[in-house]
């Protein structure tokens, strides 16, 4: 929300879905759990939408994709989107996500003469994730004065000062970081990027074409651990398949973003 006195912010959010997949063929536009994975993400955008949109001015959601799976998925869907055609040069797996952010950024402000002060990308590939979850990121960044970008992360698993290892110039495994820490809980806290969520500031996320934001200013959200999975292969949908099920039968903020499906698609 903006400062007392100011004008309410306006809020884009991205949804970037390109065609095919090395590691899970058509993973966007795949049915997970008997819903195209994308509606997912529709359920968490109009759930956040209708929980806290009262605070902003706009909201509005651009969907860039060159996949016409996932475009047909969603005009079969209630929500309203507008359609960024992806550019054959930001398409392949070697285009990094914030240039195609960054055009839709551009390409929406030309089409609809408006302003967005923060930009919120929730990656298609992430159906759990709660409202309140793309709120505690928004609200990461818009609190911090100085901090260009915020995303979410989870805590690592594994310390690069203690239990990270790689192969050094004479072949052999030695730390990542050398601190001569004894046990893992001495070493500073280090988290994972999971992928999830990401807002970035305007001027930044246009400023830093080279992706240098996330190496400037970055604050985070801290998610639950487990609830993000990469899909990579046919054993991680599968298994992200089975934690779904866990977090919609034991937590209500997970199911509540699966049953709203059935009111953006009924």
């Amino acid at each position: 929300k903006g400062k007392k006195g100011e004008e309410p912010m306006n809020l884009l959010f991205t949804l970037c879905a390109r065609a095919g997949s090395k590691g899970v063929k058509s993973k966007n536009s795949r049915i997970f759990m008997g819903y195209p994975l994308v509606y997912y993400t529709l359920s968490a955008y109009e759930s956040f939408k209708s929980k806290y949109g009262s605070g902003y001015n706009h909201i509005d959601l651009a969907l860039n994709t060159d996949s016409a799976q996932v475009l047909e998925q969603c005009r079969n869907a209630k929500t309203a989107f507008e359609y960024i055609s992806r550019e054959q040069i930001l398409g392949g797996d070697k285009v990094a996500k914030a240039d195609v952010i960054r055009d839709t950024l551009q390409k929406m402000e030309c089409r609809t003469k408006k302003k967005y002060e923060v930009i919120i990308d929730l990656d298609l590939t992430s159906p759990l994730r709660t409202v309140d979850d793309i709120n505690g990121c928004l609200q990461a960044l818009v609190k911090s004065e100085k901090a260009n970008v915020a995303y979410s992360v989870t805590h690592a698993r594994r310390q690069p000062h203690f239990n990270m290892v790689m192969k050094n110039e004479e072949g052999y495994m030695e730390r990542i970081i050398k601190g001569g820490f004894l046990t893992r809980q001495d070493a500073p806290q280090c988290f994972d990027m999971n992928a999830s969520i990401y807002a970035y500031k305007r001027e930044p996320l246009l400023n830093n074409v080279n992706n240098s934001i996330f190496d400037g200013r970055a604050v985070a959200w801290v998610m639950k651990d487990t609830a993000v999975l990469d899909i990579d292969s046919e054993e991680d949908f599968e298994l992200l398949q089975i934690l779904a099920g866990y977090f919609f039968d034991n937590y209500a903020d997970y199911r509540n973003i699966r049953d709203n499906i059935k009111n953006i698609t009924g």
